[in-house]
């Protein structure tokens, strides 16, 4: 067996509401980095998942693989703070690093009385993050991120820290294709949606001047094989997707062209209104069977189920669809093993690359 690393693999710490809880992060990051993956992602909720303290801890106990936020907010840190967090993390890591940004749900920020996030925010906080890294003292800044008399960190700064991005929507994408290193796409995007979505911020990053083949599209894809137990997978799939839908499912149904019938008798079941917060993590067993009844199969098509070499193939569809990198999404290293262990002894590189 080939031991090359899986340099266009990824996986999530801390795979959804975080299982048993962050002290689980370090032994997922070790078997992650054992099983050969490239790099592991960290998505912040507002609990036990805080963004910096999960990267400090798997810089920490991994020596190779990269460690990359998506994603956490960049207006819910001052951007010093956040600027001088990941050039910590940058060196702690030996550039090990990637912070990624996203705009968050809109509903949740007003109802905690964080202002919303805009697309020109994100693209001036890339703008200053680059520059305060590379040593500039900005003065005066009065921009879409706010005003500043002055930010900066340290004039003997050179460091190149990637920034990636978490996009959904063609304005997003395009920004993605214009100032970021890595655009991570969501879960659940059929074919289609996928193919349009590359073709997006590869355009975008054309029209910037940039080499469109140094933005890497990730395409986060829900990886869930029959090995695991039923009523795990069910959790994994359908309360997952469910979860999505509760929280923007119109912004998913027209991404993917669905029917929003479908979703308007999901949102009006008694079922799915009776449960007080986010399926995946607030649902009984009995529950999830019944919401299965009303996601159609082609909605949950979009992902790798079946046996390891089912997956595996379905995997390897989201690089001829476009994908430069595909995220594992929805399992912990473990429960990836028999996945990786089957997609290594299939071709050395994704489509032959």
């Amino acid at each position: 067996m080939s031991d090359r690393v899986l340099d266009e693999l990824g996986y999530y710490l801390l795979a959804g509401a975080g299982g048993e809880g962050p002290a689980t992060l370090m032994h997922e990051a070790r078997r992650g980095e054992q099983l050969g993956f490239g790099t592991a992602f960290v998505s912040e909720r507002w609990n036990v998942k805080e963004a910096s303290s999960l990267v400090g801890a798997a810089c920490a106990v991994t020596e190779r693989m990269q460690i990359a936020t998506a994603a956490t907010n960049h207006n819910t840190r001052h951007p010093l703070i956040t600027g001088s967090w990941a050039t910590t993390m940058h060196r702690l890591s030996r550039g090990r690093f990637t912070l990624g940004i996203g705009r968050g749900i809109a509903a949740m920020y007003q109802a905690f009385g964080v202002p919303a996030v805009t697309t020109a925010q994100m693209e001036d906080f890339a703008t200053v993050m680059r520059r305060l890294w590379h040593g500039e003292v900005i003065f005066n800044h009065d921009g879409p991120i706010g005003k500043y008399q002055v930010l900066f960190l340290d004039p003997d700064f050179n460091e190149d820290i990637r920034l990636a991005l978490v996009a959904f929507g063609p304005q997003t994408l395009a920004l993605g294709g214009r100032a970021f290193d890595d655009v991570i796409l969501h879960t659940y995007f059929t074919p289609e949606t996928l193919q349009r979505a590359v073709k997006t911020v590869k355009d975008a990053a054309e029209q910037a001047g940039r080499d469109p083949a140094t933005v890497r599209v990730w395409s986060c894809f829900a990886t869930v094989g029959d090995h695991l137990p039923e009523e795990l997978r069910l959790k994994k799939t359908v309360a997952r997707l469910a979860t999505y839908l509760q929280g923007y499912g119109d912004l998913m149904v027209r991404t993917n062209g669905w029917d929003p019938a479908v979703l308007q008798r999901f949102r009006e079941d008694p079922v799915v209104s009776s449960i007080p917060g986010g399926i995946d993590h607030k649902a009984s067993a009995e529950q999830i069977e019944h919401i299965a009844n009303l996601i159609p199969d082609e909605w949950l098509e979009p992902s790798a189920t079946g046996t390891a070499q089912q997956c595996v193939d379905r995997i390897r569809k989201e690089f001829d669809y476009g994908a430069d990198a595909v995220i594992l999404h929805g399992a912990t290293p473990d429960e990836l093993e028999p996945i990786v262990t089957a997609y290594r002894a299939g071709a050395a590189e994704p489509n032959g690359r």
